[in-house]
């Protein structure tokens, strides 16, 4: 057999198999976005969303989803600290299921996500702050976030507002930071770098302007692999972060999270 034929043999029989896996791929991952929102209802329907069993389940089933995509995760740093305020850079999507797989951690979240099918009702249920921007609510919700942080709930936030291309961060959304100022928190900055082969910036995986869900995991269904950094920073003591202003806080967590960015 010649070579061309040789190649055109192997196009031909390899062709089908890549559709295949991942249409098998996205059924699987489909089941068991089903499977975490009737886990999440009957779980709501018997516990407060912030109990230890519906917190187990969350986490859970986030590390089952990263199984399912292929998502590898390397955590540098010390483990966030019960009681405190996360505060990352946001890039997809994948960061909640990242961080949630890892810790015990209660996010903030965009009111507008309890509107969005299957991932409203599932951040629902497992215990997510919503906040509406620019309707004069951060105030009341940062008076709620301090009492979380009180009762040593680890409360995370993506005080950029949106997601990234992850090669920069954005201005934090500074009145966030009044909560660990009142609750004299430690806060803890988070650096999430997703890193394709050779090292770079992942431009596939930013979840950004137009990208809609499902085309989105379309595309994240056909890597073999998809590997994030996760880099969890020295966390700011309660002491020095009740002598600062909400502004000199964002400011100060902002340029740690971005050296952390930088330096990977």
């Amino acid at each position: 057999m010649s070579s061309q034929q040789g190649v055109l043999g192997r196009r031909r029989g390899a062709s089908p198999w890549p559709p295949l896996r991942r249409l098998w791929r996205l059924l699987r991952v489909l089941l068991h976005i089903g499977y975490g929102l009737w886990l999440a209802l009957r779980l709501r329907a018997v516990q407060a969303p912030h109990t230890a069993p519906v917190r187990r389940a969350a986490r859970q089933w986030a590390a089952q989803l990263l199984r399912l995509l292929r998502v590898e995760v390397v955590w540098c740093g010390p483990a966030p600290q019960a009681g405190a305020f996360l505060a990352s850079n946001h890039v997809s999507w994948l960061d909640i299921p990242v961080l949630c797989a890892h810790g015990d951690v209660h996010f903030l979240s965009k009111a507008e996500v309890q509107d969005w099918p299957l991932v409203g009702r599932l951040a629902l249920a497992a215990g997510t702050l919503f906040i509406r921007r620019g309707s004069g609510e951060s105030r009341l919700k940062a008076d709620e976030i301090a009492a979380h942080l009180r009762s040593g709930r680890t409360i995370c936030v993506f005080p950029e507002g949106t997601t990234t291309d992850g090669h920069a961060v954005r201005r934090f959304f500074r009145p966030l930071f009044a909560a660990p100022v009142q609750a004299a928190a430690p806060v803890q900055p988070v650096a999430l770098r997703y890193r394709n082969e050779q090292g770079h910036p992942d431009s596939q995986v930013p979840f950004i302007g137009d990208d809609a869900f499902h085309t989105h995991l379309w595309a994240l269904l056909l890597r073999d692999r998809i590997r994030v950094t996760v880099t969890c920073c020295a966390p700011l003591p309660a002491a020095e972060v009740a002598a600062m202003t909400p502004e000199q806080l964002a400011e100060t967590t902002h340029a740690l999270v971005q050296r952390a960015l930088s330096h990977g």
